[in-house]
């Protein structure tokens, strides 16, 4: 069964309701596979339930974004994988239109991450690889944000230690490749404030800076240590259950003193700084990019679709 403008095909006389192609049901509902072109010319071809998307579909947006994947009653759920305009590219699980359980989020300056996602954000244990440099960060994320104890690693030595607002904060160690490592501890500390004009407080910007320590052999781990760092990691992940305020994801580490025995690898010691690529947001009603993707609406056209029923 097909349906062209209204129900009555008469285009001319009232705004454009989109086009329908497909199964119904005993009340002229869409049920099972059809095609729609909704009103704003965005495509659909999939399964329907009682009037909605619902199982296996194809949905295109006319900004050239699409979305390959399941659907529950007209909410992206299951899994799927969502194009953006600008090339990026989401493969992994959807909860209730969110990016939501494991996924691969390709970005579209080349850089990846792999791992646990809540509410659209990296949210549990994941892994974050910055193209240009190849460094990758391995560790605990909340609400988009690296918290928790994570690893950083380079071409040829990592810092290991504890994370907090996306910054290195607390005890850690440089672990090097010629076998050595430097204990030490970053502490926050305070720049200018930067004001944000008349109408709003200024904010304090907090840098990390290392605080070199004692340079040790590498320290193989024994069976205790596992058991310990299991027993950190584990209440770390009870602790990012918490809700916490998401900011920028801008990455920004020093170390001022570096091992004697690493001096002729001084230019890999230098600070770090890494910027995390900005995913596109993606509710209901966002199918554009943050990195310059075009944005459309996909709820209106959810409501004009139904309307056209």
């Amino acid at each position: 069964m097909s349906d062209f403008g209204s129900e009555e095909g008469e285009e001319d006389q009232g705004p454009y309701l989109g086009e329908y192609e497909g199964g119904r049901n005993e009340n002229e509902e869409r049920h099972g596979h059809g095609k729609a072109t909704l009103p704003n010319q965005d495509t659909y071809e999939g399964m329907y339930d009682c009037g909605k998307r619902h199982g296996q579909g194809v949905y295109r947006f006319k900004n050239g974004a699409r979305y390959i994947g399941e659907y529950l009653k007209n909410r992206k759920h299951g899994q799927g994988t969502f194009i953006y305009p600008d090339g990026s590219k989401y493969e992994g699980s959807w909860v209730d239109d969110q990016r939501c359980g494991f996924g691969k989020y390709s970005y579209v300056n080349g850089d990846m991450y792999e791992g646990e996602w809540k509410d659209h954000q990296r949210h549990g244990q994941g892994t974050y690889t910055y193209a240009a440099t190849g460094t990758k960060y391995v560790g605990r994320w909340q609400n988009g944000k690296r918290e928790g104890h994570g690893e950083l690693i380079h071409a040829n030595h990592k810092y290991v230690g504890v994370f907090k607002e996306d910054k290195p904060m607390g005890k850690g160690k440089y672990v090097f490749d010629i076998g050595c490592e430097q204990h030490g501890e970053y502490i926050p500390i305070e720049q200018e404030k930067e004001d944000k004009g008349d109408d709003e407080e200024p904010s304090a910007n907090i840098i990390p800076k290392w605080k070199a320590g004692q340079v040790t052999p590498i320290h193989l781990k024994t069976e205790e240590d596992l058991e310990e760092e299991a027993k950190e990691q584990a209440e770390e992940q009870a602790t990012s259950e918490q809700p916490a305020e998401s900011q920028g994801e801008t990455t920004e580490e020093k170390k001022d003193e570096k091992p004697a025995e690493t001096e002729e690898k001084k230019e890999d010691q230098e600070d770090t700084q890494e910027k995390v690529a900005p995913e596109v947001t993606v509710d209901d009603t966002t199918t554009g990019g943050e990195e310059g993707g075009n944005q459309e609406t996909a709820e209106t056209a959810q409501e004009e679709e139904q309307s056209a029923e």
